[in-house]
């Protein structure tokens, strides 16, 4: 576990990246997003968490170690997926290319798992076996492994909605992707999750599921989004106690926000219920699996950089230079 005493950093969370001088902001649940005129745009990653379509909390560094994974993992999958990725003026900071966002996020799932209403896992404690153009067979446990990987695609939640489940046959039926978008974005997703997960086992873990987002170029190329195999994009368990806990009937040991997921289900309906106050403990201790996480999965420690008075005022010394809409 990280030598890193959290609780010493419970008030340098960047809850709030809202940066006036930049131009054409954009909140997204946990990304501050700034359309430059040039046709650049410039990404922010909050320390905000979010989970059932919700922010439950913020927790310390989450944004740095999000995007410092992220850049790790487009760098390393870039001969397969051309990224939107141009630079990082700060840790917690990407430029990108603009692109239109295909409304469709491709969830790839190794295993049946998952606490969310769009899981597999869900669905099928419900007795569902039907879903998202595929029916799987009855005597599943939790957390199994699936014969292949699937694809199971979500419509892409925009201003509070939801995400919900989508077969193939919704999307063509629903021109939300044309058959060679959808070709093409599924063959990337299934060639991006086969390269996690060989780079995941090197390091002792299970990539379970994770979820890409497309879009597309102005000259129609299809380009990789967002964020890649991070802990908030994708469900990653340690190999090493994976059988003894399935065979147990235990929840494998994570390094997704599942730790707070679970907390939050253990006590309320987070889709209809308030969310109880997450306690600081647990804000802390899921620093800790954030930055073991990173450092388990790229074999890089962690060094948070403690610049500016707070994470807001390094970030905005960062990027003075495109205050305004231009670079200097």
């Amino acid at each position: 576990m990280p030598s890193i005493d959290f609780a010493d950093f419970a008030s340098r969370v960047l809850d709030d990246s809202t940066i006036p001088e930049l131009p054409n902001h954009y909140r997204g649940k946990v990304r501050d997003n700034y359309d430059l005129a040039d046709g650049r745009r410039i990404i922010v990653a909050s320390d905000r968490l979010s989970a059932f379509d919700r922010i439950l909390c913020a927790i310390p560094f989450k944004g740095e170690v999000l995007t410092q994974t992220a850049r790790f993992w487009f760098e390393k999958t870039a001969d397969i997926c051309a990224n939107h990725v141009l630079g990082y003026p700060d840790p917690n900071v990407l430029l990108c290319r603009r692109l239109e966002i295909l409304p469709v996020e491709i969830v790839v799932r190794g295993y049946l798992a998952g606490t969310t209403g769009t899981s597999i896992l869900t669905l099928y404690k419900k007795g569902q076996r039907a879903m998202y153009g595929m029916t799987l067979p009855d005597g599943l446990r939790d957390n199994a492994k699936l014969p292949a990987p699937i694809i199971t695609p979500t419509s892409k939640a925009f201003d509070g909605d939801h995400d919900a489940p989508l077969t193939a046959a919704d999307i063509l039926d629903r021109a939300l992707l044309t058959q060679r978008q959808w070709d093409e974005v599924s063959a990337y997703a299934l060639a991006l999750y086969a390269r996690g997960q060989a780079l995941a086992d090197a390091r002792g873990l299970i990539l379970a599921d994770t979820k890409y987002e497309f879009g597309v170029t102005v000259d129609g190329e299809i380009v990789l989004a967002d964020e890649i195999h991070t802990p908030d994009s994708s469900r990653y368990w340690r190999r090493a106690t994976y059988e003894t806990r399935f065979e147990a009937g235990e929840r494998p040991d994570s390094f997704d926000k599942d730790f707070v997921r679970s907390w939050v289900t253990a006590r309320c309906d987070p889709y209809a219920d308030a969310i109880p106050a997450i306690p600081q403990a647990l804000i802390n201790d899921t620093a800790a699996v954030y930055v073991e996480a990173f450092e388990t999965i790229t074999g890089q420690s962690f060094a948070p950089n403690l610049d500016g008075a707070t994470v807001l005022e390094r970030i905005r010394a960062n990027l003075a230079g495109f205050f305004g809409g231009d670079r200097v």
